[in-house]
């Protein structure tokens, strides 16, 4: 960690002063949050097809998927510095510094890593001083989240990321080496699933009903409409889990959820509120 942080943030030194960017394309929604929260983001030109935040991200160019972004527009618009994610890398990061173009990698997988993104981003823009209080602010509001759940019963939860609409197949889940489970810790709950390398794994029915959890929280993606249907009634499927029996399932589809950025604190306290009600 401490080398890797080391190396991102020589290369944001260097970057500083009259290197400073003017043009900056960030092809990652949490990344562009960041750079928003240490007030570079008037300085984001484009950014892909997934960024919502700020509101004023829909006004910008949108250049496609976060893998495969449109290589023609990118270049045409003569970006200073594109700032990409290291899930995005192995795709990108080649690709781009062949086209001769100035690239920032930064990790944001655990809540530590967010606060080094927000020290890069803000050494990379100049504002050094306003990324220093962005990870001062969002470190005390997860401070305070913890605060509140501090000596509480600690429930198991299963935190669903994903599954196939209007069933209970192709279930995936977030484990102990995810931010999202970090985030759960904080708001006073306990992943029921065996953690694995990657954070995050698939779940079968067979995993659910041995995990046993007290809550699930089911994070829906995507638009909602009159077709989808209730996204809890699924689950009725599984009257034996101790969540479904307990009514202790929980629709979780606020957009801020699956970013890990300065947000993360309005998803700790949505957790909190999920997972201890009591204490509200």
């Amino acid at each position: 960690m401490r080398r890797a942080f080391l190396i991102a943030l020589t290369f944001a030194l260097c970057l500083t002063g009259a290197d400073a960017p003017a043009r900056i394309i960030s092809l990652s929604p949490d990344l562009t949050e960041i750079l928003y929260g240490v007030g570079a983001f008037n300085r984001v030109v484009a950014v892909s097809n997934y960024d919502a935040y700020p509101p004023e991200a829909a006004k910008l160019p949108h250049l496609g998927q976060l893998h495969n972004p449109d290589l023609e527009r990118l270049t045409a618009m003569r970006p200073d510095l594109v700032v990409i994610n290291s899930a995005q890398a192995p795709f990108l990061e080649d690709t781009l510094k062949e086209l001769g173009l100035r690239v920032l990698k930064a990790s944001n997988r655990s809540v530590q890593e967010v606060y080094v993104a927000m020290t890069v981003l803000g050494r990379a823009t100049g504002n050094e001083s306003e990324a220093a209080k962005l990870v001062s602010v969002t470190r005390a509001g997860l401070e305070r989240v913890a605060h509140k759940t501090a000596g509480l019963p600690k429930p198991r939860v299963v935190l669903v990321i994903d599954r196939t609409p209007g069933t209970l197949r192709d279930l995936y889940t977030a484990t102990d080496g995810s931010y999202l489970a970090e985030l759960v810790g904080i708001a006073g709950g306990r992943i029921a699933v065996a953690p694995v390398t990657s954070g995050y794994a698939k779940l079968s029915k067979e995993d659910l009903l041995a995990a046993d959890p007290d809550i699930i929280l089911d994070f829906v993606q995507g638009p909602a409409s009159r077709f989808a249907g209730d996204p809890i009634e699924p689950w009725e499927e599984m009257p034996e889990l101790k969540a479904v029996r307990g009514h202790r399932v929980h629709e979780v589809n606020q957009d801020f959820v699956p970013h890990a950025s300065q947000r993360m604190v309005d998803t700790a306290q949505l957790f909190a509120k999920l997972i201890h009600p009591e204490v509200q």
